[in-house]
């Protein structure tokens, strides 16, 4: 048995508990977790608040471990090597989406780390645990240093989250590149757009977070809130990347695009955005889209690119049985900028 901790229902705390691992087939790499990153969607997940939970649930998508086993058909991991999964372990493998390495969006469902395949299916455990099987198609090399693994964490979401709009929507040098939010996501996009060469602007609605955002990488930091700074900014951007996980009037934001340019969602909020304006959108030629992670191929880039420049997470190392207090302070963003469970505690 594996230990692991787990909800039993969407108003128990998260406690210790065993599952069951499979044994390693023929294509599985078997990885031990030395960390594991918190996203939001595993507190959105533990408390059902999607409405698709099955429990017990085992959250944790953003797994950094050691390789301890491999099958006999495992080509490019051996023991010993530092190996990242993120937020699914399948697909089908044969839809136009997996046939193009865009496996995150498989006609038929991808199997999520945690929680089973989307369109239903067996459950399946995450990060929050000692160890997981993985197979190798879905198992990612991870090149940074060995110090440096606890920040690599949260790329397996936050980053490949943010990466792979900005790469979608070809953001580079000559770039103005709004970023909406600096928590878990937006702090990442920040990093990266910059690491990308673009021209980074941050909007926010915390005064206390213009320092930050700069260190961060921020050419300028906008104060969200206030019309003179936002009206500064109209018409002046290239692509907007929002990462703001409560509903809010879009049009503020959609209205920052110059014509052609694009706003990306990748915050998920329990409510609904009010509808934006139609104006905002026709005479610019404006569009409003929406991303999700990344395939496996693009998030062995990310990973790569983040080595390369040295990027990781900021982080907040916390011991396994803090999980329940982690999550109250993530609901008030009391944290800079993503928990990392070092699962040595577990």
């Amino acid at each position: 048995m594996t230990k692991a901790y787990a909800a039993q229902s969407s108003t128990s705390p998260l406690a210790p508990h065993e599952i069951e691992r499979r044994q390693p087939g023929l294509d599985d790499v078997k990885i031990e977790i030395l960390y594991c990153g918190v996203c939001h969607s595993d507190l959105h997940t533990a408390r059902n608040e999607w409405k698709n939970t099955i429990y017990p649930s085992v959250p944790g998508h953003e797994i950094v471990g050691r390789v301890v086993a491999v099958g006999d058909q495992v080509k490019n991991f051996k023991v010993g090597d530092f190996a990242g999964v993120g937020c699914m372990v399948d697909s089908c493998g044969h839809c136009s989406s997996c046939d193009e390495g865009e496996e995150q969006y498989c006609e038929n469902g991808f199997t999520g780390t945690y929680n089973g395949p989307v369109f239903g299916g067996e459950n399946t455990f995450g990060g929050y645990s000692q160890s997981v099987v993985v197979k190798e198609s879905f198992v990612l090399k991870v090149r940074h240093d060995e110090k440096n693994l606890a920040s690599v964490a949260p790329l397996l979401c936050a980053g490949i989250t943010t990466y792979s709009p900005l790469r979608h929507w070809q953001v580079g040098p000559g770039k103005k590149v709004g970023i909406v939010g600096l928590g878990g996501l937006g702090h990442m996009g920040v990093k990266l757009a910059h690491a990308m060469g673009a021209h980074v602007v941050l909007f926010t609605t915390s005064p206390g977070k213009i320092e930050d955002g700069k260190r961060l990488g921020a050419d300028e930091v906008c104060i969200s809130t206030d019309p003179k700074q936002m009206a500064q900014q109209a018409n002046s951007f290239d692509f907007i990347l929002n990462t703001v996980a409560a509903s809010h009037n879009l049009d503020a934001f959609l209205s920052l695009l110059k014509r052609d340019g694009t706003m990306t969602l990748v915050g998920v909020p329990a409510e609904p955005h009010p509808s934006p304006e139609v104006f905002n959108l026709i005479f610019k030629r404006r569009q409003l889209a929406g991303s999700l992670i990344g395939g496996i191929r693009e998030t062995q880039e990310m990973l790569d690119f983040c080595a390369e420049h040295g990027i990781g997470s900021d982080i907040e190392m916390i011991p396994m049985d803090y999980i329940n207090t982690a999550y109250e302070r993530m609901l008030k963003s009391d944290v800079k900028y993503r928990f990392v469970i070092d699962m040595a505690t577990l």
